[in-house]
């Protein structure tokens, strides 16, 4: 009889869902009798009859980038028990960390597990969609074997093990590695009517791309979903066995994307794949994180020979013919550019990608199930996907279809695999519903517009860019938040030390994806509710978000929304990441936001934000740029632990002391309170900037010298005369206030002026 590597794999998962009803104390089906493939993968990880589940500890607290050889954390945390919810309208909150053990929490925890689970094992034995749903719903926060490994994680490396072993006597693992680039040219480097939602539905597509590479390798390997250790943003890794056939797979597969997206991108997006081989021992010991870094490191090597296997395609001479007014190419020939919009008929001509991605943006809102099907026409009212693979050597041509539906259950009688967005409720993938099911984990909040009575064609869509401006506070203006983790790739190639094991690399790169394609659902449409304790709130408003993320992947995001939504969106995401990561130092974030008018090009807003990223990463991290301005995030927030001034303050013998408002954000929550009326305030704002401008035209003269006495008196007590005089100006009750008055007059404080009287002028402009 031969063996599948179906059969193998859901082995795994039933004993994995065996471990749980054992800790949870419910029953479940009779195990079948181990498959050798299963037994020798266990092995490999030390799941042995003594493996138990446990509570969790984070393994954020293992990463450690500093030169030191990784410790005992410093701070333990654990786990909350707590399942993950639907992301639907009642969004799941943020599972912060604990500094304790949640002993108490099990009874309730275990009695929820044996409530939701216990009815679907009987019929659904043999579901491994199902089963995999419930490890990951109720598994992810509970160990298994180390206290840091979490159960979902072990019992999917092991069942991706155990299916390499089927006829691979010489146990070589091949660690399959992809990565899309060129997103940022597909997705920013657009201009045109309607960019938002255009630029909204090409994330979603290249999502979609991610997904099609992963589904040709898993048929064509034929190996099951367990397989796949991460695939988002762009990136993927797949365990498969080692084997010539597989290599020459993943190699037709690289080619035959690339010759696609070569001719329907020119060129804009590539595909680099590739595979390494290794012993399967090495997959659970500290040799794995040499093997995953030359793994990335060939890619690097792909990316810098883009398309070389089509290099003649840029040799051949072709014709060119007017550019698509979006997203310029020009190799369309003039009868298939069409109008953008079709109930326009003067909008800009557009190719035929850039239309289909111009209306999908508008019914993008409240899609929940996609299926993928090799027929292009099932009845879908939404626009359809395609992905018309050319034929490639041994490769015949392909072509998939991803069709969109607005329920969660489409009625399509043959469908090749369904996918439901952000969907964690156990009976939607019952085997009655569907036979082959995957959820999708999307970043995805976007706020209803508001005006579709005026505008029937975005009934039901997204917000547009002009009613954000309309709801912002202050000044009409959007505002572009880009961030991402810093250091990412040093996390993951040495971070955790002699425990970058692959379940835990595993389990890094899922607890990642969840809080930028899960939590942040979920922190955009309840705010207050799924904030951390005791931290700086910019606003104690808790409505849903005005804003749009446009992108949010495995490690970053690209949101948008009324401007001042979008500065708060920032710290909160900032200060729940730092939560959610148990606060180590080791992991931060950088981000950058630009405020402009609502006409101004998204593709511009998209790399002013970005510049303003890169001046925040290259002021060590751990930043922010806003307003022209980059402090670190505790300098905005108002809690620095230290700031340049205190380097400077230690030389002196009679030092200054620090104020007790320090920062930008203090004071402009205590001139927001103080509300000194909008004529004090415009002359306040005045003298701040006049300040601030003297201080960096003086500053202009020591630039080659910045540390000089000259430049530090410059940069730290130029200000004191025109301050006093602003304070002097300044109603009777605001003076009283010693601290402000004293605060503000502070050295410490003299960097931020320019941040703090931008952010209360376009607070108070009208």
């Amino acid at each position: 009889m031969v063996t599948s590597s179906q059969d193998v794999a859901l082995q795994v998962i039933q004993q994995a869902i065996a471990a749980l009803a054992k800790w949870a104390n419910f029953a479940h089906p009779p195990l079948n009798e181990e498959y050798s493939e299963v037994e020798r993968a266990k092995e490999i990880l030390g799941w042995n009859e003594n493996t138990s589940v446990g509570l969790l500890r984070l393994l954020f607290d293992s990463v450690n980038l500093s030169d030191e050889p990784n410790k005992e954390p410093s701070n333990t945390h654990y786990h909350a028990l707590a399942a993950i919810e639907n992301q639907d309208e009642s969004y799941s909150t943020i599972p912060y960390p604990l500094d304790d053990k949640p002993e108490e929490a099990q009874v309730s925890f275990k009695a929820e597990i044996n409530q939701k689970i216990s009815d679907y094992l009987k019929d659904n034995w043999q579901n491994l969609s199902l089963l995999m749903l419930i490890l990951e719903k109720f598994g992810s926060c509970l160990s298994f074997g180390a206290v840091d490994v979490a159960l979902v994680d072990m019992a999917r490396i092991t069942a991706a093990i155990a299916t390499t072993l089927i006829n691979n006597p010489a146990e070589k693992i091949s660690l399959i590695a992809g990565d899309l680039s060129g997103i940022q040219k597909f997705i920013y480097t657009i201009s045109s009517d309607g960019a938002l939602k255009s630029l909204r539905a090409r994330s979603f597509y290249l999502e979609l791309v991610t997904e099609e590479v992963v589904q040709q390798l898993l048929s064509r390997l034929k190996i099951p979903r367990t397989n796949v250790i991460y695939a988002g943003g762009g990136n993927l890794y797949i365990l498969a066995s080692a084997s010539e056939d597989n290599t020459n797979v993943v190699q037709q597969v690289r080619q035959q994307f690339n010759k696609w997206l070569l001719e329907e991108f020119q060129g804009k997006v590539f595909l680099a794949l590739d595979c390494l081989n290794l012993p399967i021992t090495e997959i659970a010991s500290a040799e794995f994180a040499s093997h995953w870094s030359n793994a990335t490191k060939n890619l690097a090597v792909h990316k810098s020979q883009k398309f070389a296997d089509q290099i003649s395609n840029f040799i051949n001479p072709r014709h060119s013919h007017e550019p698509c007014r979006v997203c310029h190419r020009d190799d369309v020939e003039p009868e298939k550019l069409k109008p953008l919009n079709k109930n326009q008929p003067d909008s800009v001509l557009a190719c035929g990608t850039c239309r289909s991605m111009f209306d999908l943006g508008s019914d993008l809102f409240g899609v929940k199930a996609i299926v993928r099907s090799t027929r292009e026409n099932v009845g879908s009212k939404l626009p359809t996907l395609s992905f018309k693979l050319p034929a490639s050597d041994d490769s015949p041509a392909v072509n998939i279809y991803y069709h969109c539906f607005k329920t969660w259950k489409p009625i399509v009688p043959e469908s090749d695999m369904v996918l439901l967005v952000n969907d964690w409720i156990l009976d939607h993938y019952q085997f009655k519903h569907f036979k082959n099911v995957s959820p999708l984990l999307l970043g995805n909040y976007g706020k209803g517009n508001e005006t579709g009575k005026n505008h029937a064609e975005e009934v039901q869509g997204f917000m547009r860019a002009e009613e954000m401006a309309a709801k912002a506070q202050g000044i009409d203006r959007v505002g572009y938040l880009r961030m991402d983790v810093d250091r990412l790739g040093q996390i993951f190639a040495k971070g955790l030390g002699e425990q970058q094991t692959l379940p835990r690399l595993a389990g890094l790169s899922r607890q990642m994806s969840y809080f930028f394609k899960v939590y942040l659902n979920s922190l955009a449409q309840k705010r207050l509710a799924n904030l951390p304790e005791n931290i700086q709130q910019v606003s104690l408003k808790d409505e849903k978000y005005n804003i749009l993320f446009i992108y949010a992947g495995g490690d970053d995001l690209f949101v948008s929304g009324a401007w001042n939504e979008i500065v708060n969106f920032a710290f909160d995401v900032y200060q729940s990441f730092r939560t959610y990561t148990g606060s180590n130092p080791h992991i931060t974030l950088s981000g950058g936001v630009s405020i402009e008018d609502i006409k101004f090009p998204l593709y511009l807003a998209a790399k002013s934000s970005g510049d303003a990223e890169d001046a925040a990463k290259g002021n060590g991290r751990d930043s922010l740029g806003l307003f022209g301005q980059v402090f670190k995030w505790d300098e905005w927030l108002g809690h620095p632990q230290k700031t340049k001034f205190d380097e400077i303050n230690e030389r002196y013998a009679n030092q200054e002391a620090r104020p007790n408002l320090l920062g930008v954000l203090p004071f402009v929550k205590k001139l927001e309170q103080q509300n000194i009326g909008v004529d004090y305030s415009r002359s306040f704002v005045r003298n701040l900037l006049i300040t601030a401008q003297i201080q960096e035209q003086v500053l202009e003269k020591f630039k080659d010298n910045q540390e000089s006495k000259e430049a530090v008196d410059t940069r730290y007590y130029l200000h004191l005369p025109k301050i006093a005089y602003t304070l002097a100006r300044l109603p009777k009750d605001v003076l009283d206030d010693s601290d402000f008055r004293t605060s503000l007059k502070s050295p410490y404080n003299a960097p931020y002026f320019r941040a703090i009287a931008t952010w209360i002028e376009l607070l108070n402009r009208s």
